[in-house]
């Protein structure tokens, strides 16, 4: 995560590698000769930071890291966290604590190397409460599966959708030809399924709660196809939106940009890279297959030019994805200059 040494120009740079509860410090000096090569305890590492004089110090971006940020921060010293994506090229060779060490230390000197922004811890329990949720989604997910597909089993059957489980329970609990202990179990289902719904409604309330509480996020929920949930997302996941440059950099940070393998003037663009976080790029894809259905049913007041133009050309779930990006690009323009959405025939072009 972090360790002293010094930088070009700045007062120190370093990297402390966390594996359970040991660190491993690696430190250079102006000359980006190692000084500094040592093990310490979780303990040891906070009492020798205590004591150093003020470095620059880099994290690897896992878990634990913004936390271990904000404390070496209260010691006075400069922090910085980088994905791990971006510091596994500077390892020489071999994958040990002392490699990855000096690899982070070497990626942090790099004049052009970006960092990942420190969370508070207000924001990283906001982000509790949609971990909270996804996984209750999740599990709702996957018990209403198992639910039709025992009925199945008894030769039941429901059409799809979430809004079917109910009326299924209730078929099924009425069915005198099912044994008792298949209903019993049936019933069990039920009362955890019922369960599940009543926890979800729970935290998107909350989200709901911080969504109301944001001037950001309720300019953000009037973008079609973005919604609260979507919105308190945006806001809780990206970080200061003047960091991308452009409206492009946003929408390429949540992995909506196609793969470039261009070479010799000759452009060869592939499936969208995916990159950034993938829970926040498939709300906006959801968002804007919602939409997208809406609008083939001409029932959108938001069916532009454009979007018509490209249902025509391509399928759909390319368009919803071309949709997605075309979203995330006017969000960004939202978030930077703090404007309020237009309807998509008036909205400017964001950079």
């Amino acid at each position: 995560m972090g360790s002293p040494g010094s930088e070009r120009g700045a007062p120190g740079n370093g990297r402390l590698y966390r594996e359970k509860s040991v660190f491993q410090l690696h430190g250079v000096n102006a000359a980006e000769q190692p000084i500094l090569r040592r093990k310490l305890t979780r303990k040891e590492m906070v009492k020798f930071f205590q004591k150093a004089a003020p470095t620059s110090i880099a994290l690897e971006a896992c878990g634990g890291s913004h936390h271990w940020a904000r404390l070496l921060r209260s010691f006075g010293h400069e922090v910085k966290l980088i994905a791990p994506q971006l510091a596994k090229p500077y390892v020489k060779r071999g994958k040990n604590d002392a490699a990855d060490a000096e690899a982070l230390c070497e990626a942090m000197s790099r004049p052009t190397m970006r960092f990942v922004p420190v969370k508070t811890a207000q924001q990283q329990a906001a982000l509790m409460l949609v971990g909270l949720r996804e996984r209750l989604i999740r599990n709702r997910t996957q018990l209403a599966n198992s639910i039709r597909g025992f009925a199945m089993e008894f030769g039941i059957v429901a059409a799809t959708g979430m809004c079917r489980i109910e009326p299924l329970l209730e078929r099924i609990a009425q069915d005198p030809s099912l044994p008792v202990l298949a209903r019993k179990v049936f019933a069990m289902h039920g009362d955890e399924y019922r369960g599940l719904l009543q926890e979800i409604k729970k935290v998107e309330e909350e989200l709901l709660d911080l969504h109301r509480a944001d001037e950001c996020s309720l300019r953000l929920a009037q973008i079609p196809g973005v919604g609260p949930v979507g919105a308190t997302l945006l806001m809780l996941k990206t970080p200061d939106a003047r960091l991308f440059k452009s409206g492009r950099a946003f929408a390429a940070w949540l992995g909506l940009t196609p793969k470039d393998h261009s070479t010799a003037g000759k452009t060869r663009l592939g499936v969208i890279t995916r990159a950034g976080d993938e829970m926040l790029r498939s709300v906006l894809v959801v968002g804007a297959t919602s939409l997208l259905q809406q609008v083939r049913a001409g029932r959108s007041r938001h069916a532009s030019q454009w979007l018509t133009g490209l249902l025509q050309r391509k399928k759909p779930k390319l368009v919803a994805v071309a949709l997605a990006n075309k979203i995330a690009r006017i969000a960004w323009k939202l978030m930077v200059s703090g404007q309020t959405y237009r309807r998509m025939e008036e909205q400017p072009q964001a950079a």
